[in-house]
């Protein structure tokens, strides 16, 4: 019987182990290989051997991101609150991740993004509806908390940065929430429109108060001043007077005449001779 089937067995055979005893790891993946109960290897990037029968898992070694939808949670005053988050990690353990996540990157994301919904749960619980919007540095502060950290190491990973991503009300509470902030400015508002109109009246009021006590005081001294301006007039015209009598009776009869004569419509009946054209007879016998 011919030896070359069993020689051409042989090579496949070997050519089958060969296969199976070399692997290659990508720059951005890290390998990890087993067999039994034997402690798990790691490999870097770069071409290595392994045994035949043992098997190789590759894990992308790069910073992973995952976000997630807004999801609805209760505060303390039992008001729904959508909140919505990401998270990255990074893989920094292999046999501890395989051992935990079967090296489903998927079941790692469900399980860590499980473990901020409790905490994001437990944060929004705390406190009411008002202190939750008011605070949400503080709720965001509290992802960063040790133990989710350490949480996340028993996985096998590294959980670099977690943040909330918005912070809103659901959409009938929104306009709920909304309607009653219209009602309180509307009321405000009113009630600004009342003061200020008060306000207009008393201004007025003080205004009209003050503007009748200085057309007072300045009639009362306009009055005073009319007095004294005539005193001093009567007492300039005492002196002119006494000092010439007969321009004194003069003065007197012209203001008659101003005051008697000249006027449209007047009569005078009154004699010639008498004494009060004394000086228009002066007057006319020059």
């Amino acid at each position: 019987m011919s030896a070359r089937p069993y020689i051409g067995i042989g090579i496949l055979i070997a050519l089958v182990l060969c296969w199976r005893s070399v692997f290659i790891v990508d720059e951005s993946e890290v390998g990890l290989s087993s067999l039994g109960g034997a402690q798990p290897v790691t490999y870097g990037a770069g071409l290595h051997l392994k045994s035949p029968l043992a098997s190789v898992h590759l894990f992308d070694r790069r910073l992973v991101t995952h976000a997630y939808a807004s999801e609805s949670f209760l505060t303390q005053d039992q008001k729904p609150l959508n909140v919505g988050f990401y998270l990255r990690w990074r893989l920094v353990d292999p046999a501890r991740y395989l051992a935990a996540t079967g090296g489903d990157e998927d079941t790692a994301a469900a399980r860590l993004a499980e473990l901020v919904r409790a905490r994001i749960r437990d944060a929004l619980a705390a406190a009411p509806l008002a202190a939750d919007i008011a605070g949400a540095r503080a709720n965001a502060g509290s992802l960063q908390a040790p133990s989710l950290r350490a949480a996340a190491e028993l996985m096998g990973v590294e959980l670099v940065d977690v943040q909330l991503q918005r912070i809103e009300l659901p959409e009938e509470v929104a306009n709920a929430a909304y309607q009653r902030m219209q009602q309180s400015l509307t009321m405000q508002a009113q009630q600004l429109r009342t003061q200020g109109s008060a306000e207009a009246d008393k201004i007025r009021a003080d205004a009209d108060r003050k503007s009748a006590g200085i057309k007072a005081d300045a009639t009362r001294d306009a009055q005073r001043l009319r007095g004294e301006a005539d005193a001093a007039a009567s007492a300039s015209y005492a002196r002119a007077y006494g000092a010439n009598p007969e321009f004194a009776a003069f003065s007197r009869t012209l203001q008659a005449y101003k005051n008697s004569l000249g006027r449209e419509g007047d009569v005078l009946v009154i004699s010639p001779e008498g004494e009060f054209f004394k000086y228009l007879h002066s007057a006319s016998g020059r």
